[in-house]
């Protein structure tokens, strides 16, 4: 997959270069533009329509609400996120009713903007090219599980839960042992689970070899 393309509008230049910097933190984005007004926000972007927008909420020209709704209305196909210091109910509420896929309140960590990002990204990952989807594309797509797991013994479904989770939160493929330190378990009752999911086709696995012995299996969601 090709990286996602963003555009960062923000007004304040300390505030626009953390943004730069936890977003160079993170693979598989692209910084394609940037702007500190909504007019020059609104002329790039429908130029350069990126896969993902990260919108301030105070702008000198026009609010972000203003921005969001005349990049709706020209019909911009790029998702929204809102990074703003506004964090009453009733505006939360009318960006996320808008469709801002998240909202982000100033000051945050680069902890939740990577989970942001990356949440977006395994979206986009998820959702299959094609002109018809079936019902269980849209629900991965989603997050929703499509397929009810039948645990056997010697499985339970709160371990099995920690790992689906730790492995939805990573990008890259994990070996089993990193992914054990990750969750506090034994490696040999990880590697259990790993292997059980990846029988049911709900884990890839793929194999890289060393200058010597055997291949180091890694892990990753499919």
């Amino acid at each position: 997959m090709t990286n996602l393309t963003v555009f960062i509008v923000e007004d304040d230049p300390m505030v626009l270069d953390v943004n730069k910097s936890f977003l160079q933190r993170l693979s598989g984005f692209e910084l394609v533009g940037e702007a500190m007004t909504g007019e020059e926000a609104l002329s790039k972007i429908k130029k350069i329509k990126p896969n993902l927008i990260l919108l301030d909420m105070f702008l000198p020209d026009m609010s972000g609400l203003q921005l969001f709704l005349k990049l709706r209305s020209e019909r911009i196909p790029s998702d929204i996120i809102m990074i703003t210091a506004a964090r009453d109910s009733p505006t939360v509420q009318e960006f996320i009713r808008l469709g801002a896929i998240d909202y982000l309140i100033k000051p945050f960590r680069f902890e939740r903007f990577q989970q942001a990002l990356q949440n977006y990204h395994r979206q986009n990952k998820n959702l299959p090219n094609s002109n018809s989807l079936k019902q269980e594309d849209i629900d991965q797509w989603l997050g929703y599980e499509s397929e009810e797991l039948h645990l056997p013994k010697g499985l339970n479904d709160i371990t099995m839960k920690q790992i689906g989770n730790e492995l939805k939160n990573i990008r890259d493929p994990i070996t089993s042992e990193q992914l054990a330190q990750n969750v506090g378990m034994a490696r040999v009752t990880v590697r259990k689970y790993l292997d059980f999911l990846a029988g049911k086709g709900k884990v890839q696995i793929d194999l890289k070899y060393g200058t010597v012995g055997r291949p180091t299996k890694y892990y990753s969601l499919k």
